[in-house]
């Protein structure tokens, strides 16, 4: 019976990386095994022989130490290739693997980790990005547990090698706690709790000013596990004996709040499956033909009622890392705020919802010119806008959310808050996102009082920006 790495349906046709490995692996398989040539190798022959070894460790679990020995024995790039390939297998395939094959997958990552494999964060980050929110199913949890112990037993190594692959590791398993801490007597999930909880902890006592390097989002993921003891020191902490974590100049929550954070930590919770076919809505679809599209993606990738939780990581992805081009945005294309209003009026939980507004408005609450980018904010304002007269509901609620965020996400620091969205507002009337505010002030079908809160927090925008 011949080797193979996934499974298929009989209507598929194989995946062109599988069939280049195994023709690698059957045209190579005599000089596979002891005593192994050392002869020099030509650029090809190099490759098609890591081509035929990782098929070898991957579809032969009881030979991998023979195959991972002979590995050890040619290498000449520092496991460059090896690693390269290894990590498009986890993006293109890692979903329809044979279990056995993600074992080894798995197995032959801590191989690249041990070695210091070139490339090998890159591993790490590719598999930490196949771990799905929601999705409580074995091998979900099996990835999800065994990434985290790899995490724990190997800290001195990563700290010293890769440190920016802990702060990568810890906004993945924050983000997983959320999800893990809402199941009740499960004894995998509590052990793994346990494992997330452990790590993130000790990361955020002991690498604190690796932890902030991700940013104003360190404190939205936080603020989710409030309630867990461990989380909820860390939380008072921060608010009230910020210097108890040992960085240099740190003195307030409010330093993290104007840390824009990187756009790749948005990647890290979108599959690569999930990134493509949204990076595929937002420039391919046309606007008003995208109902099939969407009822597409909604059943692949939100077709549980326990997926509802990605909702929010992809309106954050959407908001931070799909930033189209002024060619694509002079097309009929459908536009983000489009998909972000599809993706809101898709939450059945109140508590998801509300986290889905937080997710979108996140950064207007900071918002600084000179960090930030407009177009992080630009969905938002679009959405309200745009929903204005057909969904005026969609326009009340969030501008409803907005001017809440504004007196009661964090009342000490009130005044900060107000400064970025009032910033934020200038902002998109200054580079002609909006051509003026007045759509929204004096809107009729808008509640009285929220036109009138909404006015008092355009003005102050207006004198501050006269007064520069």
């Amino acid at each position: 019976m011949a080797l193979k790495l996934t499974e298929k349906g009989s209507h598929e046709a194989e995946n062109p990386i599988e069939v280049s490995l195994r023709e690698a692996f059957e045209f190579l398989k005599p000089q596979l095994n002891p005593p192994f040539s050392l002869k020099v190798l030509k650029e090809e022959e190099y490759s098609n022989l890591n081509k035929a070894i990782i098929f070898g460790i991957l579809a032969q679990p009881h030979l991998a130490e023979v195959h991972i020995k002979h590995l050890h024995a040619i290498i000449t790039d520092g496991y460059g290739f090896f690693t390269r390939m290894l990590i498009k297998i986890v993006d293109e395939l890692y979903v329809k693997l044979l279990d056995s094959v993600k074992i080894q997958v798995v197995w032959v990552a801590k191989e690249m980790l041990n070695v210091l494999g070139v490339g090998f964060d890159e591993l790490l980050v590719a598999l930490l990005r196949q771990i799905v929110g929601g999705d409580f199913c074995e091998g979900n949890l099996w990835l999800c547990l065994e990434m985290v112990t790899l995490f724990l037993a190997n800290w001195d190594c990563l700290l010293e090698e890769e440190p920016l692959v802990l702060s990568k590791g810890l906004y993945v398993f924050l983000r997983l706690l959320t999800d893990h801490c809402r199941v009740r007597s499960n004894p995998m999930i509590d052990a793994l709790k346990r494992m997330e909880v452990e790590f993130c902890v000790r990361l955020l006592r002991e690498q604190c000013p690796l932890c902030l390097k991700i940013g104003r989002d360190l404190i939205r993921l936080l603020q989710d596990l409030v309630h867990v003891p461990e989380f909820k020191a860390i939380w008072k902490d921060l608010l009230l004996n910020p210097r108890q974590f040992g960085v240099d100049g740190f003195k307030d929550i409010s330093q993290i709040y104007r840390t824009k954070t990187p756009s790749s930590y948005f990647l890290l919770r979108i599959t690569p499956d999930m990134e493509t076919k949204l990076r595929f809505l937002l420039t391919h679809v046309k606007f008003g033909s995208q109902k099939r599209h969407q009822d597409w993606f909604a059943k692949k990738f939100l077709g549980v009622p326990e997926s509802e939780i990605l909702l929010i990581d992809i309106v954050r992805f959407i908001c931070c890392s799909v930033h189209p081009s002024s060619e694509i945005m002079q097309l009929d294309i459908l536009p983000r705020w489009a998909v972000i209003g599809w993706l809101l009026k898709s939450c059945r939980k109140s508590y998801i919802e509300a986290n889905l507004k937080l997710a979108l408005f996140y950064d207007w609450l900071f918002f600084d010119e000179t960090t930030d980018n407009v177009m992080s904010i630009e969905p938002a304002i679009l959405l309200m806008v745009n929903s204005i007269p057909n969904h005026i509901e969609v326009t009340c609620t969030l501008l409803d959310f907005l001017l809440i965020m504004v007196h009661n996400y964090d009342i000490e620091r009130k005044e900060i808050v107000s400064k970025g969205v009032s910033t934020a507002l200038s902002a998109l009337v200054k580079r002609g996102i909006v051509s003026s505010l007045d759509v929204l002030i004096r809107c009729d079908m808008i509640a009285p009082v929220l036109r009138e809160t909404f006015g008092k927090l355009v003005m102050v925008m207006q004198d501050t920006h006269s007064k520069r």
